[in-house]
């Protein structure tokens, strides 16, 4: 067997599902890292997965970017049986085709790692069998993402958080609902104590850019502020990357105060026509819930970066035709700030209260 010259094992390898991948993988994979002086990590999928190969690789390569991890993926639609040496040599036919070169020791954390390691003609390291430094596993992940969120990384909370978003007109109390929404949240304490919400990054970009108008034309107002479709693309790619950071650190459940899709209107509102660019960042989105704050009974507010009273009716209905059209659940919001958030809260715990899809992975036997 080869030493490496700044590890135990010369070449090391870790292989597994990772759906989705979790403290134990992690803590498996650093094991492993740190006793091999160069380790490859075999993500194996099989095509009745959920989540696709790409996305876990990703995660994976995200979360272990030391220069001596190598992270690569293979699709394994063998059947699983540990019994069967025929099976365990087509699954070996998978593994040695993803990593054909010499391997010194099989880093896992499951009885069949002796077996494994066997049939490498490697060392067989067990990593924490009995899950006491991290009592978790991929099953119990997919079963229960809520109760197993402080096992997850942050790539991954991020593609699970569930985001909901809310919209509407001028002066119809988005950015006091999605504030309201994150603080009832985080007083649940527990996972939930990590609830967070994003700013409309429009509402910044606009005040900036009136700042440096009236700097150069001290009367100008609002109004006079003008507007051109790459500054919605921006605004749009920015406010879904402000989620995205949000959403890796916070709980299993993001508000957002406004949207991409969102933006699409305000194109529309302020240029005359719709923008397929700023339509193409919306259909990256991975929103959940809408929640539209009707303008009716809500006193119009001019806070110097508002001049669209008389549109605000236009622009409910165009939110709910937009909404209606794409087959996108929302809830549209009428009353008093109180019984807004009320039924906004009752619409997000019966989105936190379906289950998070994953499909079974393939049965397993012996």
């Amino acid at each position: 067997m080869s030493r490496g010259a700044a590890g135990e094992f010369a070449h090391g390898l870790v292989l597994g599902k990772f759906y989705p991948p979790h403290a134990g993988h992690h803590h498996l994979v650093r094991t492993a890292a740190a006793r091999c002086r160069r380790l490859t990590v075999l993500v194996c999928a099989s095509s009745v997965e959920s989540v696709p190969l790409a996305r876990r690789v990703a995660w994976m390569r995200e979360v272990h970017p030391e220069p001596h991890v190598r992270i690569v993926g293979t699709v394994d639609d063998v059947p699983v049986d540990y019994t069967d040496d025929a099976v365990w040599d087509a699954h070996m036919a998978v593994f040695r085709a993803a990593v054909p070169e010499p391997v010194d020791a099989v880093f896992t954390s499951e009885p069949y790692g002796a077996e494994l390691g066997r049939r490498f003609g490697a060392a067989a390291v067990t990593v924490d069998l009995d899950r006491t430094t991290y009592p978790v596993s991929g099953t119990a992940v997919r079963k229960d993402p809520v109760g197993n969120w402080h096992h997850l990384a942050a790539p991954v909370r991020a593609a699970l958080a569930r985001r909901v978003v809310v919209v509407g007109a001028e002066s119809t109390g988005t950015t006091t609902l999605a504030r309201a929404l994150a603080v009832h949240f985080r007083a649940r304490g527990g996972v939930w104590a990590d609830t967070r919400w994003v700013p409309e990054y429009g509402r910044r970009y606009s005040e900036e850019k009136f700042a440096r108008l009236r700097a150069a034309r001290p009367g100008a107002g609002f109004a006079d502020v003008p507007w051109h479709s790459d500054e919605f693309v921006a605004v749009a790619e920015r406010q879904l990357a402000d989620e995205e950071t949000a959403a890796r650190t916070g709980s299993p459940v993001l508000f957002c105060d406004t949207d991409a899709l969102a933006t699409t209107v305000w194109h529309e509102r302020y240029l005359g026509h719709r923008d397929p660019r700023v339509a193409a960042v919306a259909a990256r989105g991975d929103h959940e819930l809408w929640l539209l704050t009707d303008h009716t009974g809500v006193p119009f507010e001019d806070d110097g970066l508002r001049d669209g009273a008389h549109l605000r009716a236009w622009m409910t209905a165009r939110f709910r035709a937009e909404l209606t059209s794409r087959d996108l659940p929302y809830v549209l919001l009428t009353g008093p700030h109180e019984r807004r958030l009320g039924a906004a809260v009752e619409a997000v715990d019966r989105l936190l209260a379906r289950p998070w899809h994953f499909t079974d992975p393939l049965p397993v036997h012996g």
